[in-house]
C-alpha cells in the first residue's frame, strides 16, 4: 500500500503570463504554505513596447495612433493626457463645444472600461453570466464611438486644440437613448450581484487598505476612493468643463474588494448623469482651434523649401514645445494617468515620462495577497482592475538595461534630434542596450519538450554560420582556402542551418512550432540550390548576380523573404516557445548570415580586396592594397569590409520597401523561377566549356 507523503516545505507555483485570470501577460511567482501566501512577487516586461522612447521621436500629431495602446480600454483617456499636455504647455485654448465633446466621450470610454472590468472580475471569482451581459452595453458604447470617430477601440480622435471631427447628425439624440437604456442595466447588475451571498463571502473583507496605506502607495482612482478618501481629479483639478456639471465623488470606507466594486458600480452611474448634462447643455461653435496650425517662429528653409512643402510626405501641421516643463493628469478610469512633458523648443518632446495608474496600483499587491488562501489572489488582483500595455509601457527588466540609458545623453550630446530614432552613435548603444535586455530575460523550457533538442537547436543556427567566416578571403594574403573550394565549403557548412531550424521546431513538442520550422527549412532549402547553381555556373555574370542576391535574402529571412520572422507575431513560428539568450541566437544566426552572404556576393562579384569593382575601371596606381605583406593585407580588409557595409543597404532598403511573401509565393519563386534560371545558366556554362574543347 503507497501512503502518500506529506510535504512540510514552501512551495512555489508560477501564474502566469498566460494564465486567463492574469488580465494579460502578468506573472506571478507565489511562495504557498498549503493554501495560505507567503509571499508574492510580480514579473513585469512581457509587453514592453518602448512607449516613451517612441514618444520623444515623434510629433504629438505623429504619436497619437500609438496612445492608445497603453490602456487599450479607456483609449480616450489616453488620447486625452496627450494632447492636454502640450496644450497646457503653449496655453492652447480648447473651444467650449470641443471641451464638451471631450467630456462625453471620456464618461463613455469610462463606462466601457468599467464594464470591461466588471465581467473579467465576476468570471475570475466564479460568476459567468455579468461576463456575458457587460457586452450588450459595451457593444452600444463601441457603436456610439463608431459613429463619431470612425474606428471602434483605437480612436485617434482628440487633437490639440478640440477634436477630428464634429459630433454626427442624429448622434446626440443616439447618445441620450443609450444613456436611459444604460440606467436600467445598472440597476440590473445590480440586482444580479451586489447582494448576492456568494459574491459577497468572495470579495467581503478581501484585500483590505487603509486610508494610509492608500496614501502611501500613491494609490489613486477607486482604490484610492474605496479607503475612505474623496479625491477625484475631475473635482480637484477642474479640467475641461466637469465643473459646470453636477455630479458627486462615488466612495467607500471600508478598502476592500467589495469596496472597490461599489465605487465603480457608482462611478458609471454618475458618468451617464455628466453626459446627459453634457449632451443637453453642449454649445455651438467650432470644434477645435485652427489657430495653433500656425508655426510660430520663422522657418528653417532647408526644411521648408517647395519640395518639402509641397512635394515630399509631410505630416499634419504642429507646433514647437517651449523650452519648459510640465506635469499633466487626467481621472482615467483605473486612477490618475499623468505625463511628465519637457519640450525644448523642437517639434518632437525632450522628454515624455508616463505616470500609468495600473502601474502604481500594481505595487501593493504583494501586500495585500500575503497570509491570504491562495483563491483570493484572483479576487484581489481582479479589484485593482489593471492593464498591462500601460504597465509595461516602458518596463525595463535589468539595471544594467537602466545603467546603459543613463549612458546615453553623456556619450550622445543631441542625441534627441530628429534622425537620432537610436541611441548612441550609429545606433551602438541602441543594440548593447537591446542585447542586454534580451540576454537578462528568463529561458523558459516548454512542457513536455525534448530539452536536448530544444537548447542544441539554436546554438546549431549560429555555429554553422560561425564557421563561414572561416572561409571568407579578406585580402590577397589572407585566404585560408582556396575560394573555388571555399564557396561549396561554405554551402554544405550553411546547409547544417534547416536541420537546427527542424530540431527548434520538433523539441518545442508544439505542433505549430513544428510546421513552422518545417516551412523555414523548406524556405532554406528551395532557395538554397539555386545559390549553388549560380556559384558553378560562369556564364550571364549579371543574371548569376541578381540571383545569388535573391536567394541570400531568402536563405537570411529578410523582406520579402521573412515569413519565418512574421509567423513568430502571428504564434506560429518554429521561434515561439523561445526566451531569453536562447532566442538571441536566432536573431544573432540571422544578422551573421546576413552579413556573411554580403561578404560573399563582395568577394564573388564585387571585386573582393581589390579597389576595382567588375565594368568600372580602376587607374593602376590606387591598387595600394598589393603593395606588401602586412599593409596589403590591411588594405584588403579594410576594402572587403567598406564594399561589403555598402551593399549591406540593399537587404536593409527592402525591409521597408518590398510586400511580405506568402508560403506558396515563396516557393514558387524558388522552385519555378530561380531553379529554371540557374539550371538554364549552367547549361550554357557547359555549352561553352565544351565548344571551347
Amino acid at each position: 500500500m503507497n501512503v502518500p507523503a506529506t510535504r512540510e516545505d514552501l512551495m512555489i507555483v508560477n501564474m502566469g503570463p498566460h494564465h486567463p485570470s492574469m488580465h494579460g501577460v502578468l506573472r506571478l511567482i507565489v511562495t504557498l504554505d498549503g493554501e495560505d501566501v507567503i509571499d508574492c512577487e510580480p514579473i513585469l516586461g512581457y509587453l514592453h513596447r518602448g512607449m516613451e522612447k517612441i514618444a520623444e521621436n515623434r510629433t504629438i500629431i505623429q504619436y497619437l495612433p500609438y496612445v492608445t495602446r497603453w490602456d487599450y480600454l479607456a483609449t480616450m483617456f489616453t488620447e486625452a493626457i496627450t494632447v492636454n499636455a502640450p496644450e497646457q504647455l503653449g496655453n492652447i485654448q480648447v473651444p467650449k463645444r470641443a471641451s464638451y465633446i471631450r467630456v462625453i466621450m471620456l464618461e463613455l470610454s469610462r463606462i466601457a472600461s468599467h464594464l470591461l472590468w466588471l465581467g473579467p472580475f465576476m468570471a475570475d471569482i466564479g460568476a459567468q453570466t455579468p461576463f456575458f451581459y457587460i457586452f450588450r452595453e459595451r457593444e452600444l458604447v463601441y457603436d456610439l464611438f463608431e459613429a463619431a470617430t470612425g474606428m471602434r477601440m483605437m480612436h485617434n480622435y482628440f487633437r490639440i486644440g478640440g477634436v477630428a471631427a464634429d459630433l454626427p447628425y442624429g448622434w446626440i439624440d443616439k447618445c441620450l437613448d443609450f444613456c436611459d437604456y444604460f440606467l436600467t442595466g445598472v440597476s440590473e447588475y445590480q440586482k444580479l450581484i451586489t447582494r448576492n451571498p456568494i459574491f459577497l463571502e468572495r470579495v467581503e473583507g478581501v484585500g483590505i487598505i487603509g486610508v494610509e496605506e492608500a496614501i502611501n502607495w500613491g494609490l489613486s482612482g477607486p482604490m484610492l476612493r474605496a479607503s475612505g478618501i474623496q479625491w477625484d481629479l475631475r473635482k480637484v483639478d477642474r479640467y475641461e468643463c466637469y465643473d459646470e456639471f453636477d455630479w458627486e465623488v462615488q466612495w467607500q470606507k471600508e478598502g476592500d474588494s467589495l469596496s472597490r466594486y461599489l465605487v465603480r458600480i457608482g462611478e458609471m452611474v454618475e458618468s451617464i448623469k455628466i453626459i446627459q448634462q453634457a449632451l443637453e447643455g453642449i454649445p455651438g461653435g467650432p470644434y477645435e482651434n485652427l489657430e495653433i496650425r500656425c508655426f510660430d517662429r520663422v522657418r528653417n528653409p532647408e526644411l521648408n523649401d517647395f519640395d518639402y512643402r509641397f512635394i515630399s510626405k509631410k505630416p499634419s501641421p504642429t507646433f514647437e514645445l517651449s523650452k519648459q516643463e510640465l506635469y499633466v493628469r487626467v481621472e482615467a478610469p483605473k486612477g490618475e494617468l499623468g505625463v511628465f512633458l519637457i519640450g525644448d523648443q523642437n517639434v518632437f518632446p525632450w522628454r515624455w515620462k508616463i505616470r500609468p495608474p495600473g502601474f502604481i496600483n500594481l505595487q501593493i499587491l504583494p501586500q495585500l495577497v500575503k497570509r491570504m488562501k491562495l483563491a483570493d489572489i484572483m479576487t484581489i488582483l481582479g479589484s485593482i482592475d489593471i492593464i498591462m500595455g500601460e504597465v509595461d509601457r516602458l518596463e525595463y527588466l535589468k539595471e544594467v538595461y537602466g545603467m546603459i540609458w543613463v549612458l546615453v545623453p553623456i556619450l550622445t550630446p543631441g542625441y534627441n534630434n530628429v534622425l537620432d530614432l537610436y541611441a548612441g552613435p550609429l545606433g551602438i548603444l541602441q543594440a548593447l542596450a537591446d542585447g542586454t535586455k534580451l540576454l537578462f530575460k528568463e529561458n523558459l523550457l516548454p512542457s513536455r519538450g525534448d530539452t536536448r533538442l530544444f537548447s542544441i537547436g539554436p546554438s546549431i543556427a549560429v555555429i554553422s554560420i560561425l564557421l563561414s567566416y572561416l572561409i571568407i578571403p579578406f585580402g590577397s594574403n589572407l585566404v585560408l582556402s582556396d575560394l573555388n573550394i571555399g564557396v561549396f565549403l561554405w554551402i554544405a557548412i550553411s546547409s547544417i542551418a534547416p536541420i537546427g531550424l527542424l530540431m527548434s521546431g520538433y523539441g518545442s513538442n508544439n505542433k505549430y512550432s513544428f510546421l513552422g520550422g518545417l516551412r523555414a527549412a523548406a524556405q532554406s532549402i528551395s532557395y538554397e540550390i539555386p545559390l549553388t547553381l549560380c556559384v558553378l555556373s560562369i556564364s550571364l555574370r549579371a543574371i548569376r548576380f541578381i540571383v545569388f542576391i535573391i536567394s541570400s535574402l531568402a536563405e537570411c529571412e529578410r523582406l520579402p523573404f521573412d515569413l519565418p520572422e512574421a509567423e513568430e507575431e502571428l504564434v506560429a513560428g518554429y521561434q515561439t516557445e523561445y526566451s531569453g539568450i536562447k532566442f538571441g541566437l536566432f536573431y544573432v544566426a540571422s544578422y551573421l548570415n546576413l552579413l556573411v552572404s554580403s561578404l560573399f556576393v563582395t568577394v564573388l562579384y564585387l571585386g573582393g580586396w581589390d579597389l576595382s569593382i567588375p565594368y568600372i575601371f580602376v587607374p593602376e596606381f590606387f591598387e595600394i592594397n598589393k603593395a606588401g605583406e602586412v599593409f596589403g593585407t590591411t588594405i584588403g580588409i579594410f576594402i572587403t569590409l567598406a564594399k561589403t557595409y555598402l551593399f549591406l543597404f540593399i537587404p536593409i532598403t527592402t525591409r521597408w520597401t518590398l510586400p511580405r511573401l506568402r508560403m506558396d509565393q515563396l516557393l514558387n519563386l524558388g522552385w519555378k523561377f530561380l531553379l529554371p534560371i540557374s539550371l538554364g545558366n549552367l547549361l550554357l556554362t557547359t555549352s561553352s566549356q565544351l565548344l571551347s574543347l
